[in-house]
């Protein structure tokens, strides 16, 4: 079978060779567990600690400020539930926005079951939030703003830095899911003043099962897991050793390579925006134009329905999504599309296009190419298309 082209890497990615390679030896030859006192053990908690401080420099922050979870979604429940267990007696109002990704949806929507009020942050049509409508909403007993870097499905990145400013001012923590920045974006913790920051290892070429949840030394957050002492009582369970040290050098490549692999990212991306909304007409570009992360695309085409578009890429060697992946078996259109005001229609008409460093130019024009022949086929066959081009041609 031919090599897929895959342009699904919001999705996952692949994991690097240097990634594997890294992670072997703590399979078999340095098994120990960390928490033993032996040097097979100690081996172990040498390379989990390693890992803690790449990923501790590359935010700018304590090595010790960093504790390792199963992935975002625990560390983004992690962060929310926690903080809203530990600051109760302060308040128990949250304010997030409304195209988060559902880690943080949910988990506000189970708070708000337990007496929590959540504010919901509208988005502008480039799924922008309004730092007027940020600095309304926030109460006297607002507790935590929890904002996402940079959005999964249109890519566009939020202005954190000044979110940050504004939750510092006004002394509530300032939560960010940056699953989706992290390894794309250069971020520093201290000057952003991002209290917490939740990041997913098999975003950014690394292992599934791993992440880690920043946490700014004096947050009194307690355990989300029970159990034993691991991760300085914060986190109990052995540790995932092989994936501690797997998201570790997959943090370090990523930061290495950032500059270069994510100049030749942008410039793929922008040749392919350039050519579907130029070659493809009623199409449209979800996203800002620019504050986008830098191997996002996001497309409505109108008259179409999504997933047949999918199944007929999927034919030609094409993978790509119609949002998160994490809703993929839903019929419903992506909660992000209507937040920026599309209706469901034309919303159910989206294609999510991510590219990697292994992304090439031939691959993208390949892609375009196949995407116009499949495009006018499902509009042939759809009464919706031939209706819109009669009006079309009797207003002539």
């Amino acid at each position: 079978m031919k090599k897929p082209i895959y342009l699904d890497n919001a999705a996952t990615t692949v994991t690097r060779q240097e990634v594997i390679e890294e992670m072997l030896p703590y399979f078999g030859e340095f098994y120990g567990n960390p928490s033993t006192v032996y040097s097979l053990g100690t081996a172990s908690k040498q390379a989990e600690e390693k890992a803690r401080q790449i990923i501790g420099d590359s935010l700018g922050v304590p090595a010790q400020d960093i504790y390792f979870t199963a992935g975002g979604t625990e560390a983004d429940n992690w962060a929310i539930k926690a903080t809203a267990e530990a600051y109760a007696n302060k308040g128990k109002h949250i304010i997030t926005s409304k195209i988060e990704h559902h880690a943080v949806l949910h988990t506000c929507q189970y708070l708000e079951q337990h007496g929590y009020e959540v504010t919901y942050l509208d988005v502008d049509e480039d799924g922008l939030i309004s730092l007027d409508e940020l600095k309304s909403a926030i109460r006297p007993d607002t507790i935590l703003i929890s904002i996402m870097f940079a959005n999964n499905e249109i890519g566009t990145i939020e202005p954190i830095a000044k979110i940050g400013e504004i939750a510092k001012a006004n002394g509530i923590i300032f939560h960010t899911d940056a699953v989706q920045a992290y390894g794309q974006l250069p971020i520093n913790a201290q000057t952003m003043h991002i209290d917490m920051l939740s990041a997913s290892g098999h975003k950014l070429n690394g292992p599934k099962g791993i992440g880690f949840l920043y946490i700014r030394k004096g947050l009194k957050l307690k355990s989300f897991i029970h159990g034993g002492a691991q991760e300085r009582k914060r986190r109990a369970g052995t540790e995932n050793v092989p994936g501690i040290v797997g998201l570790g050098k997959a943090a370090e490549l990523a930061m290495e390579t950032m500059q270069e692999r994510t100049q030749k990212e942008i410039a793929l991306r922008d040749h392919l925006i350039e050519r579907v909304l130029k070659e493809i007409p009623y199409t449209r570009l979800n996203g800002h134009k620019t504050l986008r992360l830098p191997n996002n695309t996001n497309f409505c085409f109108q008259f179409i329905e999504g997933e047949s578009m999918l199944m007929m890429l999927d034919m030609a060697g094409i993978c790509g999504s119609s949002g998160s992946a994490c809703t993929s078996g839903s019929l419903d259109p992506s909660h992000v599309l209507l937040a920026i005001g599309l209706p469901h229609e034309i919303a159910h008409g989206s294609l999510r296009l991510t590219l990697s460093y292994e992304t090439t130019l031939e691959e993208i024009d390949y892609t375009v190419e196949q995407l116009k022949m499949i495009i006018e086929k499902l509009r042939a066959m759809s009464p919706l298309y031939a209706d819109f081009i009669k009006k079309q041609n009797k207003s002539r």
